[in-house]
């Protein structure tokens, strides 16, 4: 069987990081004043910004059943048997569960996994099922071991300004005017479903150091019996400049000398709902080596 992996800009996989690994990536809309973009076609991470900093109404969408569809469908054509597709966790968004539906349709042809993961992690299960296909694993038996192995991952997100958790209703406006006015940092964590809140700091500096301390909770517990090997430790973030971003990736390295660290800017679906300069990081076992 001849299997495809395939994925969204979610996963904060760039189109030229799929084509080096042969995944097929599809783009998320992003909305801005009421017109819809594509990211990574005619929409990056510096012109959302821009139009954040303009303070333009911007919101994230799924994909139209329409672009769903021809994504896979082209896919197929391309001679492949079955494929692999793993969108953004389902308790994020219903794009998953859209794609379930849709993918009935196709007879098992297309297994749609649900892994409750987003960005970083969700990009670690792409490469697994990359690699599980090139062991020899039918379509299903990846979803199965993804899906079995979903809850093996931690993120923490930090936002520097709460505009856009105000404007996606994730905070009231009253809320957003009392963090400001204290300079209070929300840190919000995904370990599965759903976003939910973590901790608060005063300021980006401890927000940044209860990320890490978070960090190191789970490596002490919920990953203890896991090798440094086995583990993969990131950063993420929507900062402006390089700068930034390397001081937020080097702060982490130094928690972590063992395992290398590396950085990534979040996608622009995620940089909507979290404004600009926000930092992430996430730990989470290699499902596949």
């Amino acid at each position: 069987m001849k299997i495809a992996i395939a994925t969204d800009t979610n996963s904060s996989m760039t189109q030229k990081q799929a084509d080096e690994h042969g995944i097929y990536l599809l783009s998320m809309p992003v909305i801005i004043d009421g017109e819809t973009y594509l990211e990574g076609l005619n929409i990056d991470n510096a012109q959302l910004y821009n139009a954040m900093k303009e303070h333009r109404d911007i919101s994230s969408s799924q994909p139209s059943p329409g672009q769903l569809i021809e994504f896979w469908e082209n896919i197929l054509k391309d001679g492949y048997d079955q494929i692999v597709y793993i969108p953004m966790s389902s308790g994020l968004s219903n794009s998953c569960h859209n794609a379930i539906q849709f993918s009935m349709d196709y007879d098992g042809k297309i297994q749609v996994v649900d892994n409750h993961r987003i960005s970083l992690t969700q990009e670690a299960s792409v490469l697994s099922a990359l690699l599980l296909a090139q062991q020899g694993l039918t379509a299903e038996e990846i979803k199965n071991y993804l899906e079995e192995r979903a809850y093996q991952a931690s993120i923490y997100i930090t936002v520097d300004s709460m505009e856009y958790l105000k404007k996606g209703g994730r905070v009231t406006p009253a809320a957003a005017a009392f963090a400001s006015v204290l300079n209070l940092k929300p840190i919000l964590t995904i370990q599965g479903d759903k976003l939910d809140t973590y901790a608060k700091a005063r300021g980006m500096k401890q927000a940044e150091e209860k990320m890490i301390e978070a960090i190191k909770q789970d490596r002490l517990t919920r990953f203890a019996d896991v090798p440094d090997h086995q583990l993969r430790i990131e950063t993420a973030g929507t900062f402006e400049n390089e700068e930034k971003s390397e001081q937020w990736r080097q702060l982490v390295q130094s928690a972590f000398p063992s395992i290398p660290v590396s950085y990534v800017d979040l996608p622009c679906s995620i940089a909507c709902h979290v404004g600009i300069n926000a930092a992430g990081t996430a730990i989470m076992k290699r499902e596949a080596l």
